[in-house]
């Protein structure tokens, strides 16, 4: 396991003029290009397993003879907020292995000032091989396992494995809601969708949609000459922020979590694509006075027909981290039956949220041995 295990640093405490091209609006890290480092980062220990841990250059995939590409990002929590006064190291290494799937545990941690190393972001990609000229699955090496910690941490790749099968089996574009879930928007239904003038805001999530639409450029290619799939991570997260912050009207919005990224075709060179945000979901916590779940999904449009085919999908977290006073009551409501599973998927995204949240502030200490174990 450990001969997959890959780091490098960005020095933002160290280096002002890389700090600049990295700083947002609010003088904090865009989150969205440590995604595109992310991703990148992902596929390089990926190649690294396949390759061996001696390999310095990938070369041609024809000569390889397989390519390994971004099949989902099953989540990426962010456990604390960045410090741009710190260098921000991240790294990671392949965790599980199926027979052509690999599930790739990455990490981010502030280090430097003379202060202890802290993990800010836990995340996971399962990451898939092809071969280079059939394009069917290809084998990849199993894992040898040579520690109890490395044990753990397979069983924990398992898990979650297992635990997107299952997911992909409740979806709700296959099966109906569970009779809580109808029961909870029955409810809800009562109270906002027949009551134009309740206690809150009424937003139709109809009314929420945001849009982009670009041509892909050939300088954001990888090395399967289709468009890089960190990079379309970083568009998605920045219209999807755009959304959440028009939604909960400004403020300081912080990013909590990526719930979900599901990658159903590549993007080719060339190609238009238009990216549609919605809000599916809003509500409140103890910690958090408005909480949003945002979709964006990615569509390549065919200029001749104006067919569109979608690629991508893309689901986020936000939270408005201000004083409850001043962040005003807002609430998406579902128009349709559409939108109301859609509803219902947002409140399934931020109910495991918060259950990772509760189990985070619980067993952090664990969390933070685990995600700094190196071999």
């Amino acid at each position: 396991m450990h001969d997959s295990y890959c780091e490098f640093v960005l020095p933002f405490g160290s280096s002002p003029k890389l700090l600049e091209q990295y700083t947002n609006v609010h003088g904090g890290i865009r989150t969205g290009k440590l995604m595109e480092h992310l991703d990148s980062l992902a596929g390089s220990i990926s190649y690294k397993h396949m390759l061996g841990p001696g390999v310095e250059n990938l070369g041609k995939i024809e000569d390889t003879g397989f390519y390994i590409v971004t099949a989902s990002v099953d989540r990426l929590d962010m456990l604390s907020q960045l410090d741009p006064s710190r260098d921000l190291r991240l790294s990671g290494q392949v965790i599980y292995t199926g027979k052509s799937s690999m599930e790739v545990a990455v990490t981010m941690q502030t280090i430097g000032m003379g202060r202890e190393e802290e993990t800010v972001l836990l995340g996971r990609f399962s990451m898939v091989c092809r071969d280079a000229a059939r394009h069917h699955a290809r084998d990849v090496h199993p894992l040898i396992i040579s520690s109890p910690e490395e044990q753990l941490l397979y069983s924990m790749g398992e898990d979650m494995k297992k635990r997107r099968q299952s997911q992909a089996l409740r979806s709700l574009s296959r099966v109906p809601p569970s009779s809580v879930e109808a029961e909870d928007l029955h409810s809800f239904y009562l109270k906002y969708g027949q009551n134009p003038k309740g206690p809150e805001d009424r937003v139709w999530m109809g009314d929420t949609k945001l849009e982009s639409c670009m041509l892909m450029f050939p300088q954001e290619r990888n090395v399967h000459l289709k468009i890089f799939g960190g990079y379309l991570m970083r568009l998605a997260y920045e219209l999807g922020f755009s959304n959440a912050s028009l939604f909960m009207r400004g403020g300081h919005v912080r990013f909590l979590s990526l719930d979900g990224i599901r990658f159903a075709q590549p993007v080719p060179i060339g190609s238009i694509l238009r990216l549609t945000s919605y809000v599916l979901h809003s509500t409140s916590s103890a910690e958090f006075p408005m909480i949003v779940h945002v979709a964006v999904t990615a569509n390549v449009v065919d200029v001749e027909t104006g067919n569109e085919l979608t690629t991508n999908e893309f689901r986020f977290t936000w939270c408005r981290d201000d004083s409850p006073a001043v962040v005003p009551r807002r609430t998406v409501v579902p128009k349709t039956y559409k939108g109301a599973m859609l509803w219902l998927e947002g409140k399934r995204a931020l109910e495991i949220g918060d259950e990772i949240r509760g189990l985070r502030t619980n067993k952090h200490e664990q969390y933070r041995v685990n995600s700094n174990h190196e071999c």
